[in-house]
């Protein structure tokens, strides 16, 4: 028994070396076959040949061993010689994506596939495959493509007389001298119609014709009067808008409810403050209209909707020099001017005739080596080099060339911009 046991162990292992031996020259048979392939496919590539090519390297491409990936790089080279014919540029495509999902993916098929996207005008697919190439590989060189090419960004066809910021996904435009609300990506939502009309907020809009003054919604209809007559109006947000009867200017809700309380020009909220002149100097008011900042400056900087606070700082003027104020205390640098802070980034000021950037606290973080800035919001700041404006990322780098006459703020991709046609608005491929 125990014979017969050694005899059948003895014949397992030879039969487990005959099939080792037998599986071993297979494989090399088949790399061999493979190679076979590839040679003959690649004389045909020489001879630019292509169409013959790429039977033999589909063929080749479906044998697994260490030459596949060979096999892969000359089908696309051949693919994409042939791209003129139906059916080739699917094909390259789909051999990309195989090569992509594989489990270790070299770096350069994404770099690859992304600049196929590229070139076939195709910015939003690229950046897709170029931060899943990020997420897989975390390489340099991926990265420094897609921070190339994160910017791009398309004009809407539509143009406006005038555009203020973005405020919440709208903007006031104007046209033939009458104003109106549209959307972030230039659709206009309430007609240019009104001699003037507020940022729109909390699903509504304050509207003057003349000096009636009126709240509409976003079709347009008027679910609010004020109960006096008005000869301008600020911007709508917080609930809250500046109006100016007879009086002055008073704060009334988005209701159009007014207060007892006059000033002679009040800004537009922002973090629950807004600037508020009387006596001929300017301060900073609460909601309830007690003072934040007393009025004992000549000037107290806003933003194109007349917004003066961002980060608990604000910058005022007095004299000559404008200070950045921080939290209420008045730090002892100052500037020849700057742009109110935004939610987030830093502010633009100006120094010894050339504008550049500090953050909250102060510090000088960009430069002054522009000719004119905005301060920072959604990741740019618009700037003026020359006659022309672009944009700057936070290191300071040029990101959009400057090409426009004017340039807003970016909000969520979209900014307003001046061109030759007039003003409009360019939306990022990729903003977030």
């Amino acid at each position: 028994m125990k014979r017969y046991t050694r005899i059948c162990i003895g014949a397992v292992l030879v039969l487990l070396s005959v099939t080792a031996w037998f599986l071993t020259i297979n494989r090399q048979s088949t790399a061999s076959r493979q190679l076979g392939l590839i040679s003959q496919a690649a004389d045909y590539i020489s001879d630019e040949i292509f169409i013959k090519a790429v039977s033999l390297l589909e063929e080749a491409a479906k044998i697994n061993s260490r030459h596949t990936t060979l096999a892969e790089d000359y089908l696309k080279l051949a693919y994409l010689n042939l791209l003129h014919n139906t059916g080739y540029g699917r094909r390259y495509v789909a051999l990309l994506e195989k090569q992509i999902s594989s489990k270790n993916p070299n770096p350069e098929v994404f770099i690859e596939a992304a600049q196929y996207y590229i070139n076939t005008s195709k910015i939003s697919q690229a950046l897709k495959v170029l931060k899943d190439g990020i997420s897989k590989t975390n390489c340099e060189h991926i990265k420094d493509m897609y921070e190339n090419y994160r910017y791009t960004f398309e004009i809407t066809g539509t143009y406006f007389g005038y555009i203020s910021e973005i405020y919440k996904g709208t903007i006031q435009v104007s046209s033939d001298g009458l104003w109106g609300i549209a959307e972030a990506d230039g659709f206009l939502m309430i007609p240019c119609e009104y001699e003037e009309i507020s940022t729109f907020s909390v699903d509504s809009a304050v509207a003057r014709e003349e000096n009636t003054v009126f709240a509409i919604d976003s079709k347009n209809n008027r679910v609010a009067l004020l109960r006096e007559a008005a000869t301008k109006i600020g911007n709508l947000s917080e609930n809250r808008i500046a109006v100016k009867t007879e009086n002055g200017w008073v704060r009334a809700s988005a209701q159009l409810q007014t207060g007892s309380a006059v000033f002679e020009e009040i800004g537009t909220y922002s973090g629950g403050y807004a600037a508020a002149k009387t006596s001929g100097k300017w301060g900073v008011i609460d909601t309830g209209l007690k003072w934040l900042i007393e009025p004992t400056f000549d000037q107290i900087i806003l933003d194109d909707l007349g917004r003066c606070y961002g980060q608990g700082a604000l910058f005022v003027r007095l004299d000559d020099r404008v200070y950045l104020n921080i939290s209420g205390k008045i730090s002892d640098k100052y500037y020849e001017d700057a742009r109110a802070f935004n939610d987030e980034g830093c502010a633009a000021v100006k120094r010894n005739g050339k504008w550049g950037f500090i953050d909250s606290t102060g510090e000088v973080v960009i430069d002054f080596v522009f000719q004119e800035a905005q301060s920072f919001s959604g990741h740019l700041a618009a700037v003026r080099l020359g006659e022309l404006w672009g944009y700057i990322n936070p290191n300071g780098d040029i990101v959009i060339e400057p090409q426009f006459l004017v340039a807003r703020a970016f909000s969520e991709g979209h900014a307003p911009v001046l061109t030759e046609k007039g003003w409009s608005i360019i939306t990022l491929l990729e903003y977030k």
